[in-house]
């Protein structure tokens, strides 16, 4: 995990006017908040907030957030969108304590080839994000699962994953995260259906003729 540098600056005035002003500015609306501790009003510019989030995604960020020279270290804990997901709304920054457990969710990824996907089976993720719970220097970018050995059949359950003795991933069921399901033959059954009804037509037609004759 490393900080993400990110200058901000303080804005001192609130409210839907503000914000549209804000925005209209090339600027998005903030708040730095931790606990026990007054929440600071931030504006964020666009380019440089884009940047990161084009680079590293939206899950699992943190921050070393420059407030007109005082830092920070905070975690991204909400990032609003307009309705059509193009325009950053609004950015909560969640202030952290370095040598405290935080709650991140990262995103799931699969190494290597699995062999019932080589025997025809279709790799299916079931679960793309994971919680994981440690302190920040220790969440992982991702969680990597080697799934070369996977045959038709198999599957990651939540308890066969092992992050090491610093990142816990918190779960009540031992649910599937990746399985190798079998091939789909839905297409080839449909097709032997309609060659079964085709021949049906064809024995009732010849039967009538038979008849006829």
């Amino acid at each position: 995990m490393e900080l993400i540098e990110l200058s901000v600056a303080k804005r001192e005035r609130t409210g839907k006017g503000a914000a549209r002003r804000l925005r209209a500015a090339n600027a998005i609306p903030g708040i730095v908040y931790g606990a026990k501790k007054e929440p600071v009003m931030v504006s964020v510019d666009v380019i440089a907030f884009d940047k990161v989030i084009r680079e590293n995604g939206t899950t699992g960020l943190f921050f070393d957030l420059d407030i007109e020279g005082a830092g920070k270290s905070v975690m991204l804990k909400d990032l609003q969108m307009d309705p059509f997901g193009l325009r950053y709304q609004h950015i909560d920054f969640h202030e952290i304590d370095m040598d405290a457990t935080v709650s991140v969710v990262v995103p799931v990824e699969t190494e290597g080839v699995s062999a019932g996907v080589k025997e025809g089976g279709m790799l299916q993720i079931i679960r793309r994000e994971l919680e994981v719970v440690c302190k920040p220097k220790y969440t992982p970018d991702s969680v990597k699962l080697d799934i070369s050995a996977l045959e038709i059949g198999d599957g990651i359950h939540v308890e066969d994953i092992d992050l090491g003795p610093e990142v816990e991933i918190p779960f009540d069921t031992n649910f599937t995260v990746v399985t190798i399901v079998p091939p789909d033959t839905s297409s080839d059954e449909e097709e032997v259906e309609e060659d079964a009804e085709i021949g049906e037509v064809a024995e009732v037609a010849e039967e009538a003729e038979e008849a006829a004759e």
